[in-house]
């Protein structure tokens, strides 16, 4: 049983931190009772065997997928565990899983394991691994990492059961809860093999489900393990129920649809509001067999949409990121591509209270005011907005208006193509590695032909993409910057100096400005939830002037169908929408 015992934002506050407690909340969500033997919306008695399939587009060719290089199925996350796992129902809320507890005294944080951890082949899980991985992923993973963990100053393994970080003095409440969200991994695995390559091998994980079969590129099996050591404790109690999960990889969103009617995936979550209304009138529909479900989905947005990266040249000035962020309709996409219920982005924080509305508060304008002369003075002088068209395809006045932008920063119309002042026509692309976002992307190359500007649109394999992306080379490309309600050192890796010059790194725009490391850094080390809020505030007023990204939109409801005839779910909303890991097989 879980004793009721919660570590909140007061984290770090001096004497804090006696206890060693296995939950961990960022905010005031409501938690389970004192005792509960499971999460409120896993089914505790949900039978376990049989299997499941489902389908993903592209493709992969490697196993580990904390590194740069390579392209590695989602699904494989599932192979490890972290220290805590997070809730499905708030995403500032963390249980105990690998851990046992973990105690925060002054700047020490000490995970206790679980002392019945294993590996899948066995192998006790010890403190020395949870250093070894720390360790690992901020050297040779992906870069993100190195920003995650910045304010980490020292790790140790005091004995086999017990793990410690020492917190630099401007660590936050969410590095504490970063840490925990560490998946952890084996260090006798990786003894003779190189970690920052591509893993060909069948890795040894820390979770309930191991690789038992990897066709590259197309499908990919995991089956449970018997009598995995964690099954029935609180936080897993319920999860895991399939003997074998199988994850197949087809070309593009057509394919999947085909295949799940062909009742070759058992379950799947519908983007498309078109193919929602046109391509689930079928048989197994009809007779019941295959059941729909639109379900709730409150998660924090974030921002998701174009990233304009701004070392290009044609891109460093914000006159022309302004105008392109004109040039796209959204109304018209909303109405036509997205069955007109997408709700659009108009803060890097969507669907939290960290988006900045209105004008800048008292402590905003003191955090914002040493940085007056450098950033727009819109900052200051008015709320952020988005274009509003009438949806009906005709977007002119936003085009004239991105064209007065344009004129203004150089460029003019010669022969019906946009140039600049030495007769240099302005030529963009934008890089796609799925096919669904085409249907986007398409309409809105359009509009910029309209304003001169020759656009070519470019779909690479999975591969070729990331690399790609990893070296910078691309003018527009789709990103998604997901967030908490409690954002924290991510922000660094997202909009850092320090980040827009390391390669591979999550900073595609390229930004780097005094202006937003200082917000940055104010959010990071906020001595308290309202100071933090002002310091989001803050960057999220200086992102949006900034134009680095076309937003797009984000839904507050999931699109589910699956073949009820092979697999049964608890049917309890979840912030997540779904969670497959919930689900067992009939």
């Amino acid at each position: 049983m879980f004793r009721r015992a919660t570590l909140l934002v007061c984290l770090l506050t001096p004497g804090y931190g006696h206890a060693c407690v296995d939950l961990i909340t960022l905010g005031d969500a409501a938690q389970p009772p004192p005792g509960f033997s499971h999460l409120p919306y896993a089914n505790p008695n949900a039978p376990k065997g049989g299997s499941m399939v489902l389908g993903a587009i592209g493709s992969f060719n490697d196993l580990n997928p904390f590194i740069l290089r390579g392209t590695a199925p989602d699904s494989t996350l599932q192979i490890w565990q972290p220290l805590f796992k997070l809730s499905d129902t708030d995403s500032v809320t963390e249980y105990a899983e690998l851990a046992q507890c973990v105690r925060v005294h002054g700047s020490a944080v000490t995970f206790t394991l679980n002392p019945k951890a294993r590996f899948s082949d066995g192998t006790p899980v010890t403190g020395a691994d949870v250093i070894w991985t720390y360790h690992t992923l901020i050297t040779q993973g992906a870069p993100f990492y190195a920003a995650e963990y910045a304010q980490i100053a020292s790790a140790t393994a005091p004995d086999a059961h017990t793990a410690r970080f020492i917190l630099k003095p401007s660590a936050g409440p969410d590095t504490v809860f970063n840490l925990a969200g560490m998946y952890i991994l084996p260090a006798h695995f990786w003894a003779h093999r190189d970690f920052a390559a591509p893993l060909k091998d069948i890795p040894i994980g820390s979770g309930a489900y191991r690789v038992v079969r990897a066709d590259w590129g197309r499908r990919i099996t995991y089956q449970l393990i018997p009598n995995f050591w964690a099954r029935d404790i609180p936080a897993d109690k319920g999860f895991n129920n399939f003997a074998h999960l199988t994850e197949i990889f087809v070309r593009d969103k057509a394919a999947l649809n085909q295949a799940f009617r062909a009742g070759q995936i058992d379950a799947m979550v519908e983007t498309s509001a078109q193919d929602w209304a046109h391509d689930y009138d079928f048989p197994a529909v009809r007779n019941g067999a295959v059941t729909r479900a639109v379900v709730p989905e409150t998660l924090p947005a974030g921002m998701s949409g174009l990233v304009m990266n701004t070392r290009m040249p044609i891109l460093a000035d914000p006159r022309v990121r302004r105008a392109l962020t004109l040039a796209f309709d959204f109304q018209w996409e909303n109405r036509t591509l997205l069955g007109g219920d997408a709700i659009r982005e108009v803060s890097y924080f969507s669907n939290t209270p960290m988006a900045a509305t209105g004008l800048p508060m008292a402590g905003e304008l003191a955090l914002l005011a040493p940085f007056r002369a450098t950033v727009p003075s819109a900052v200051f002088t008015r709320p952020f907005t988005l274009p509003v068209t009438d949806g009906s395809g005709y977007n002119l006045p936003e085009l004239s208006a991105a064209m007065r932008l344009l004129t203004q920063a150089g460029w003019h119309i010669h022969n019906l193509v946009l140039v600049n002042r030495q007769g240099m026509p302005m030529r963009l692309e934008i890089l796609l590695d799925d096919t669904a976002d085409e249907r986007l992307v398409l309409p809105y190359a359009h509009n910029l032909g309209l304003l001169g500007i020759k656009v070519t649109v470019r779909l690479l394999d999975a591969t070729s993409y990331q690399a790609r992306l990893a070296d910078f080379n691309f003018d527009m490309t789709p990103a998604d910057f997901p967030v908490s309600a409690y954002p924290g050192s991510e922000q660094a890796a997202y909009w850092g100096c320090a980040a827009a010059s390391q390669p591979g790194s999550a900073n595609l725009a390229g930004v780097c400005t005094p202006a937003t490391d200082a917000m940055i850094n104010a959010e990071i080390t906020a001595a308290d939830p309202a100071a933090k809020r002002e310091a989001i505030h803050a960057l999220d007023r200086l992102l949006l002037n900034g134009y680095y990204v076309i937003p797009w939109f984000y839904h507050n409801t999931q699109r589910l169908a699956w073949w009820q005839t092979r697999v049964a779910q608890p049917g309890i909303p979840l912030q997540t929408g779904h969670d497959f890991s919930l689900w067992w097989a009939r």
